[in-house]
């Protein structure tokens, strides 16, 4: 089993930072991805970012430029720093721990990210 806890979020004017964090604990394997999904109401989950355990990123079209995911493995923890927010890149931000061997994912319980005009 893996732990998820997040930390990070709130509420930000339009043009605003926020930053998020997340840290693994339990049975971690060497090799994974982790990184930030977006629950928007009434839209599917979607990719924001993850990054490998060797550093290679990867954002989705909407965020490039403006997030920046980064990683400490020593800390098995995650961070997301998010300029220049819009509406809407609002919603709950999950984190996620993935693996393919053994194949699996954990998902944290969410943050909120709320971002006003």
């Amino acid at each position: 089993q893996v732990q998820l806890v997040e930390s990070g979020g709130g509420e930000v004017q339009a043009g605003g930072s926020l930053g998020l964090s997340c840290t693994a604990s339990g049975r971690l394997f060497r090799i994974n991805v982790m990184g930030w999904y977006r629950q928007a109401p009434g839209k599917q989950r979607e990719l924001v970012a993850v990054i490998t355990d060797a550093g290679g990123p990867t954002y989705a079209d909407s965020v490039k430029g403006r997030f920046t995911i980064s990683r400490d493995n020593a800390k098995n923890t995650v961070y997301l720093q998010m300029n220049n927010l819009k509406p809407e890149d609002a919603g709950v931000y999950v984190c996620n721990h993935h693996g393919n061997q053994p194949p699996y994912d954990y998902w944290g319980q969410g943050t909120q990210v709320t971002v006003s005009t």
